[in-house]
């Protein structure tokens, strides 16, 4: 689908950036988190207060919050290290850090 997903953030200024997903049949599209922050980048900012991802079912009308996918976090931070302070919305009344849900996100030490 194309626009199903929309995801809305608060930079560290406090402006807000929108993104939605294109989803193709061969792959090319992007997503809605990835769309939000690239509209981000393009005003010059790094850093994500909070995030938050939904999906509306269009049959029933309910509203779903995503959390954002694996691939989603990781690209979160790296955008800018302290973006794993991001409150990245969960629900109604759930937030959790991107550090949180992001597991061994530090870069690993050498082998010794």
């Amino acid at each position: 689908m194309i626009g199903d997903v929309a995801c809305v953030l608060v930079s560290g200024t406090g402006q807000h950036f929108h993104g939605v997903c294109i989803d193709t049949g061969s792959g090319t599209g992007f997503c809605a988190v990835h769309a939000a922050i690239a509209a981000m980048v393009t005003a010059g900012q790094f850093s994500i207060q909070s995030i938050v991802a939904v999906w509306r079912n269009e049959e029933s009308g309910e509203l779903f919050v995503l959390p954002p996918c694996g691939r989603c976090r990781e690209f979160i931070r790296q955008i800018d290290p302290v973006n794993l302070h991001t409150q990245v919305i969960l629900g109604r009344s759930e937030a959790l850090p991107l550090s949180e849900l992001l597991p061994r996100w530090a870069w690993p030490e050498p082998l010794r």
